[in-house]
């Protein structure tokens, strides 16, 4: 264990944060640049003065668990994460799992769009939209949390997705999403929530089982699709995939032809939200 370093290490990163970027309010005039002591000590779940023993190069070797939680205080990408773990003298290991946290200035893009967008995590979640993502593929505010997943909704919602993509679409996106999620359970070995959506659709559908036994590994590509849209018909849409490395997550924006009867529809989708006609 680096003492020395990682105290610097940890102040460093410290005052790099601001309160907004983990969802604190600015509060009164600090004296000091970034987070407190005590807003990362309670990010972390430890204790103030743990935390400043740390920091002063005073303080015992934190175990894997208190790692992990100023890893996720301090907002560490994957390779700072490491860089943590080896100065208190630990092998890094794999990462605990996806981040579900989406960054401020992604937010604001999102919300800045004329088309729609999503934010998506390792394991296919929805961690962010915007309102015409929502009139395009469906309402994710309406879903509870745990079925704001692409996966869930395609294979134990299959039929209705495939009224909504069409069942070639939807074929080629199971077999792709499967092998894809194959590709994240090696990246998150730990991660209770990918195991149990594993086992859900392992469970629910006998497609996926079908597709999972294949033991297939590859990236996910492409999102494209052509939507059947109940109320403006159908959108050819143009699939835009923006990765964000630091936390495995990507930015999909969907556009069309400019000029075309889907770029219309999707400016029609603009306008009726999520209302029917």
């Amino acid at each position: 264990m680096d003492r020395g370093q990682l105290a610097e290490f940890l102040r460093v990163r410290r005052e790099r944060l601001t309160p907004a970027d983990v969802g604190l309010p600015a509060g009164l005039r600090r004296r000091t640049p970034g987070l407190r002591r005590e807003e990362v000590a309670s990010l972390a779940t430890m204790s103030t003065d743990y935390y400043t023993r740390l920091e002063q190069g005073r303080g015992p070797r934190p175990s894997r668990p208190v790692l992990t939680g100023l890893a996720r205080a301090l907002r560490l990408n994957d390779d700072e994460r490491d860089h943590l773990f080896r100065l208190a003298g630990e092998q890094p290991g794999p990462p605990p799992g996806p981040p579900s946290d989406v960054r401020d200035g992604v937010l604001r893009m999102l919300g800045r769009l004329d088309v729609p967008g999503i934010v998506l995590d390792a394991k296919y979640d929805v961690l962010a939209w915007n309102r015409q993502a929502a009139a395009l593929m469906t309402d994710f505010s309406a879903l509870p949390v745990k079925e704001r997943n692409l996966l869930r909704l395609r294979f134990l919602h299959g039929d209705r997705q495939a009224e909504r993509y069409g069942m070639d679409a939807t074929q080629a996106f199971a077999r792709e999403a499967a092998a894809d999620l194959r590709a994240a359970t090696g990246t998150y070995p730990d991660d209770p929530a990918i195991a149990q959506l594993v086992s859900d659709l392992l469970a629910g559908s006998p497609e996926f089982a079908e597709l999972w036994a294949r033991h297939e590994v590859a990236r996910q590509q492409s999102l494209c699709q052509t939507i059947l849209h109940p109320e403006v018909g159908r959108i050819e849409v143009i699939c835009e995939v923006l990765v964000i490395p630091e936390r495995d997550q990507r930015v999909v924006i969907y556009t069309a032809e400019p000029g075309t009867p889907s770029d219309q529809a999707l400016r029609l989708l603009d306008v009726i939200g999520t209302q029917a006609l």
